[in-house]
Parts: structure tokens; C-alpha cells; sequence
């Protein structure tokens, strides 16, 4: 089985991608979920978050206020970083779980993993390749504004608390560009997904020559 990574910044895009790989046949996992169900209501994740943020976090009931933890977090690179070292080892952990029950189930698909900080957490390593999704500044801009009804300044903060695209774009084995629209896009998620299936029918071959 081929396993993908796939990340990007903030408000890229990078959930319409997912949909189209999906569409085409691959397994996706989005990391988002992923992260919101490790720390639901009664996990040791949210025990954890709670412990170190207080209770004033968390909804009349119970669950997880994402929308004031973010305040909290986003311009404050040491409560970033805590938060991040709770819950990024119980993503990954789920994450792996997942992909052995994938590889079980289908061992010659393909699996891509969503993650928003795959890069900057070293997650990526732990892939065969690695797809970037960004597009131009000022559109991330617009599409974070108007997506989470934040100020300019809010959502400047968020993406600057964020690797910079250019850089995260160094780490790709493959990059698609979401800034002219769902079309465009989809007709490079195609490509790709050809590029994947190649060297997914390579690694098969080589792998039964080699027995």
C-alpha cells in the first residue's frame, strides 16, 4: 500500500483535495477529525487539555470550546506548542491504527493522511510521498476571512503562526495549486493521483520480482 501525506496552511484548500482523492478511489483520513476525536468528551486527550488550560475551555457540555482555545493559542507560540505536544502523539497514534487497518483491508490502494502540521510536527517522515496543497496569499487571505468570519488581523495572525507555504512547498514530492478554482484543481489532483497509481504499480512490480 502506498501511504500520502498530504498538508498545507490554513484555508488552502486542502478539504476539496481530499474530496476529489476520495472520489477517485483512495483512502483519506482527515486529520481534523482525527484530532477532534481524540480529545472528545471522557478521553485522556481532553483530561489532559483541561488540566493544563482549565476548565474555562470547554462548553456547558463538556466538550471541547475549539473556537476559545484557538484565541488562546494562536499568538502564543509556548501554549501552541503545549497544545500541540498533548495532542499531536494521540493523532498519530490513531493515525497509524488506521493505516493498518487500511493496509489490511486493501493492500494495493492507496492511503493519504490530512494533517495541517505534518510538516512541522515530523509526521511526514513516516510517508512513501508527500503532497503540498497551497495557493497565492491573498487568496488564503480572503478564503480564511470569510470562512471563519475573522478581522484581517485575526486571520493574519493565524496564518503567520503558521511555516510559511514557501517553505512547507521545499518538503513536496508533489504540489497542487488551489488559487484558480475548483476546476483547476481538480484536473492536478487527477494528475497526481495518476503519478501515485505509476508508482504504487511500480513498487508492486518490484516487490514480486523480488520474491
Amino acid at each position: 500500500m502506498l501511504k500520502v501525506g498530504l498538508t498545507g496552511s490554513i484555508a488552502v484548500g486542502k478539504s476539496y483535495v481530499c474530496e476529489c482523492f476520495r472520489e477517485l478511489g483512495c483512502h483519506v483520513l482527515d486529520a481534523d477529525l482525527t484530532a477532534r476525536r481524540v480529545v472528545e468528551p471522557g478521553t485522556p486527550g481532553l483530561a489532559r487539555i483541561v488540566a493544563e488550560f482549565g476548565g474555562a475551555i470547554l462548553l456547558d457540555d463538556g466538550s471541547l470550546d475549539r473556537k476559545k482555545l484557538g484565541s488562546i493559542v494562536f499568538g502564543n507560540e509556548k501554549k501552541r506548542l503545549l497544545l500541540n505536544s498533548i495532542v499531536h502523539p494521540l493523532v498519530i497514534r490513531a493515525q497509524d491504527n488506521w493505516l493498518t487497518g487500511i493496509e489490511a483491508e486493501d493492500p494495493s490502494g492507496i492511503a493519504i493522511i490530512d494533517a495541517a502540521l505534518m510538516i512541522e510536527s515530523g509526521g511526514y517522515k513516516r510517508f512513501n510521498k508527500l503532497i503540498v496543497v497551497w495557493c497565492k496569499p491573498d487568496i488564503q487571505l480572503q478564503r480564511l476571512i470569510s470562512r471563519d468570519g475573522l478581522t484581517a488581523e485575526e486571520a493574519l495572525k493565524r496564518i503567520s503562526s503558521q511555516m510559511p507555504q514557501e517553505e512547507k512547498k521545499q518538503y513536496a514530492d508533489f504540489l497542487i495549486d488551489t488559487s484558480d478554482g475548483f476546476e483547476d484543481t481538480r484536473r492536478q489532483v487527477r494528475q497526481v493521483f495518476s503519478s501515485l497509481n505509476e508508482i504504487d504499480s511500480r513498487d508492486s512490480r518490484s516487490d514480486h520480482s523480488a520474491r
